[in-house]
């Protein structure tokens, strides 16, 4: 049985609550990838934020990322995985809410967060076939 913790790419980086999305934009530009965790003073995940936050939400409205903080995109309640959840139950989450990144949660921390990217490294052709066709499919 293959686990979150197999699939995740470990040692997420977070960015914090109080950090401009400036910075935000810039880490995800040095680390080659489109979305951070938003963390908050107790370290613990409080969202995700993505490149395409940054633009909609901030740049195209007319907001300064110098200014804007990372937790002012944060909307609810982050999707989680447990560490220990099987292969299906990662799928599942991520086809029930059609999320493309699933942070994984460890004893109430973020050890590492699953990709599309990791979902074909790890998974069947046939599984990643029918993730990618739920997550495409027009409502």
């Amino acid at each position: 049985m293959t686990t979150a913790r197999e699939i995740m790419h470990a040692g997420a980086t977070c960015v914090q609550e109080n950090e401009t999305l400036e910075s935000a934009a810039r880490r995800m530009s040095e680390l080659g990838i489109g979305s951070l965790p938003v963390c908050g003073e107790d370290d613990r995940l409080h969202g995700i934020i993505t490149d395409r936050d940054i633009v909609v939400k901030c740049i195209a409205k007319g907001k300064d990322p110098k200014t804007m903080t990372a937790g002012a995109l944060e909307q609810g309640k982050p999707i989680t995985i447990d560490a220990e959840a099987d292969a299906d139950q990662v799928l599942r989450a991520m086809e029930d809410h059609r999320i493309r990144r699933l942070p994984v949660i460890s004893d109430h921390r973020l050890v590492g967060m699953i990709s599309e990217a990791d979902l074909a490294r790890h998974l069947t052709e046939e599984q990643v076939g029918h993730f990618v066709e739920v997550i495409c499919a027009t409502s």
